[in-house]
């Protein structure tokens, strides 16, 4: 899943894509690469980020997937956790809605899924961007995570979402902290036995940055590639990430390794 932010403010590629021509180009490059799935955001969810009018989140996408499902075979992904957000980009062309909050901040996305018929990613978060780093305090993080997207699950079944379309991500970096980042990675598996395809976002992260000691987010390359390397191994099947070329790679070669005879 290749990541195409459409903001000024997100923390690695903020401002370089909010141009339509270079939103293209950017996607053109990431599907030469091998990416399976873009994923497209108009509002930034680093920690600490300010939320933006849902009114602005759709001008910045819209006219962007028009574009895009006219130039690209791909399938697009919306990265929101509104549901006018996601249904306007359902009607511009978009496949998949991926909601941060496990349609816990918007009652109303199951039903935009539904009607739709997009697929859904639903992810674990305690709060919203600006709020989630202020508690990362967890009795039992694993447990909670497990449980939170057991209930994101049974919201979406209940909504009518079918379950060949659900898929779960862990929420690194959303409300937790260097150790449960690292905990969770390292217990990935535990998620992939609740019996849907699991999505793994780390790509250049802050907790990667304070394991290498790397401030800035541009050198972090390698420790995002190890991460999807142990993600393959723990069965994690989706990766989102902004090097689609070098992440591809890494991921068939762990595969190979781990399916081998």
């Amino acid at each position: 899943m290749g990541i195409l932010n459409l903001t000024p403010d997100s923390f690695y590629d903020g401002g370089l894509h909010k141009d339509q021509d270079a939103a293209l180009r950017r996607v053109a490059e990431m599907v030469a690469e091998g990416a399976d799935l873009i994923d497209i955001g108009g509002e930034s969810t680093r920690p600490g980020a300010a939320q933006v009018a849902e009114s602005e989140e759709i001008d910045r996408v819209s006219a962007v997937i028009e574009r895009l499902n006219k130039e690209f075979a791909v399938p697009l992904s919306i990265d929101t956790s509104k549901s006018a957000v996601a249904r306007a980009a359902v009607a511009a062309g978009v496949d998949f809605i991926n909601d941060i909050s496990g349609l816990k901040f918007d009652p109303a996305m199951a039903g935009v899924a539904v009607r739709s018929g997009a697929g859904l990613f639903l992810m674990h978060t305690r709060a919203r961007p600006d709020q989630m780093q202020q508690d990362t305090v967890y009795d039992d993080l694993l447990g909670e995570v497990e449980s939170s997207l057991r209930c994101s699950v049974q919201r979406a079944l209940d909504a009518g979402v079918p379950q060949h379309k659900i898929a779960l991500d862990p929420g690194i970096g959303f409300g937790k902290d260097l150790a449960g980042n690292l905990l969770l990675l390292n217990r990935l598996d535990r998620l992939c036995t609740l019996g849907f395809p699991v999505l793994l976002g780390t790509s250049r992260k802050s907790f990667i940055g304070k394991v290498l000691a790397q401030e800035s987010p541009a050198v972090r390359l390698n420790g995002t590639l190890a991460t999807v390397a142990l993600g393959v191994d723990r069965g994690a099947m989706l990766f989102r990430v902004h090097d689609v070329k070098p992440a591809l790679e890494v991921a068939r070669m762990a595969w190979a390794i781990k399916t081998a005879a």
